[in-house]
């Protein structure tokens, strides 16, 4: 057994599940079951550490801005490796910029649905968005859904690449909660496949995308995510997968349950989420 499996409860000799279903019934992506962060170059590791803090504190950064203030820390890098890691990372400064790729043709861009739009109650709009989460060794990507009005993290999951099933994974458990009018997320070929987009089409759902470029029009998930590094990822070096959802897990139940929001009136996600639909929240 594994370091992994034996935390996760995960019996690779079950007499009736499989591990394809037990990883279904705990909610797990299987890709990162067996994964060990492979180790990153030191020098490389200290590296993307400082570009993932000065991109959540200023995400407007692109490749030269981000190269100047390395250098400005101690860290003489150039710009293909600056550019390199970032794309890894998947980082992109948020100003609008030229065209310069283009989706592949079996994906769908639509437009953004959300200018000037009044957002009324709980599962008018929800967001989606990736995030690159920092490990003791290596890394993996974070992806969640948000309810807009409320700001309550529907579902969320972590993976070892930027493959569309993860995300899958999250939608699927998201729609357990309800379905949303409008689903508005980036332009990422994970949320532009016909695997997703697809999933969303035959809940009746209209798709929303934001201006490529233009992260702030995901405004309130963007601030998820500098509240769960600053608050919880920058405090620990995750050594596991297990490590890392345990505790992203305990820190986004408490983001919805206890978390007080100014602009939710001092309410929780939850109470509004769950209030706002006419049921009682259970927190």
């Amino acid at each position: 057994m594994s370091v992994e499996e034996k935390r996760l409860g995960i019996e690779p000799n079950h007499p009736q599940l499989s591990i394809r279903r037990q990883c279904e019934l705990l909610g797990l992506n299987r890709s990162t079951l067996y994964y060990e962060p492979e180790p990153v170059p030191e020098e490389e590791y200290h590296i993307m550490r400082e570009i993932d803090e000065i991109y959540t504190r200023m995400p407007f950064y692109g490749v030269p801005r981000m190269t100047g203030e390395l250098h400005r820390r101690g860290f003489p890098v150039g710009k293909k490796r600056v550019r390199r890691l970032m794309r890894e990372m998947g980082f992109h400064a948020i100003y609008p910029r030229p065209n310069l790729s283009k989706p592949r043709k079996d994906h769908q861009i639509c437009p953004y649905l959300l200018r000037d739009l009044e957002v009324l109650h709980p599962d008018h709009v929800w967001c989606a968005d990736i995030t690159y989460i920092r490990m003791k060794r290596g890394f993996v990507y974070l992806m969640a859904i948000m309810d807009w009005f409320s700001r309550y993290v529907l579902s969320w999951e972590i993976s070892i690449n930027l493959d569309v099933e993860f995300c899958l994974l999250a939608l699927e458990r998201a729609f357990k909660q309800g379905l949303p009018v409008i689903f508005n997320s980036d332009q990422g070929a994970q949320f532009t496949s016909q695997a997703f987009t697809g999933k969303l089409l035959d809940g009746g759902i209209q798709i929303s995308m934001d201006g490529r470029g233009r992260a702030y029009d995901n405004i309130f998930i963007e601030r998820l995510w500098r509240s769960v590094k600053y608050e919880e990822v920058y405090l620990r070096d995750y050594e596991t997968i297990a490590d890392a959802r345990k505790w992203i897990g305990r820190y986004l139940d408490s983001y919805n349950h206890e978390r007080l929001h100014q602009a939710l009136g001092y309410e929780t996600p939850a109470e509004v989420y769950f209030g706002g639909k006419g049921v009682r929240s259970t927190a």
